[in-house]
């Protein structure tokens, strides 16, 4: 099964997230991401079996003990890739306690043996894929207000030919 680790968005949070994408939308190109399917990564796996799932729940309950609530800041939009690969997201302000969550995530997976994606940690929450932008200007757009993420999880993502689907496998709550 393919397995990341991410902060859960608080509702508040996520229903501006989505209607910053229904207004990105109307101007923008692209397969968007529902709005179940959106979190912020702290660390991808890849593929895992269930018994290293097992480890990483473990790690992620090590990882996250007591650890508060951690702020959601919106810091504009950006993209990864070119191209048909291009994917649209909206970066979240990278605080000290944001990165240390993110640290220690990573180190009890690798304390455990657990692979994962060693890319730079950028905290974003990814809007669209395969996004083609307009050269004009996007036009005001109100981006989500800070706010306060409270849950931390493993997720199982499922490929479809409609996409991903995530499954929950283990949550814990900060604070």
């Amino acid at each position: 099964m393919r397995a990341f680790v991410a902060l859960e968005l608080p509702e508040a949070f996520a229903d501006e997230v989505s209607a910053l994408a229904r207004a990105l939308e109307r101007t923008c190109e692209g397969r968007f991401v529902p709005a179940e399917n959106r979190h912020l990564t702290l660390a991808f796996l890849g593929e895992v079996g269930e018994a290293e799932a097992r480890v990483a729940m473990d790690a992620l309950e090590t990882a996250c003990a007591g650890a508060g609530p951690v702020e959601l800041a919106a810091e504009g939009l950006g993209t990864f890739g070119s191209g048909r690969a291009t994917t649209l997201w909206l970066g979240v302000r990278a605080t000290d306690e944001l990165g240390l969550l993110a640290a220690r995530a990573r180190a009890e997976l690798a304390a455990r043996g657990l692979a994962y994606d060693e890319k730079p940690f950028r905290p974003h929450v990814t809007l669209a894929r395969r996004a083609r932008l307009p050269r004009a200007a996007l036009g005001d757009l109100a981006f989500p207000r800070p706010d306060e993420a409270r849950r931390v999880t493993l997720f199982r993502g499922i490929l479809g030919p409609d996409g991903a689907r995530y499954k929950s496998l283990h949550t814990v709550e900060l604070g």
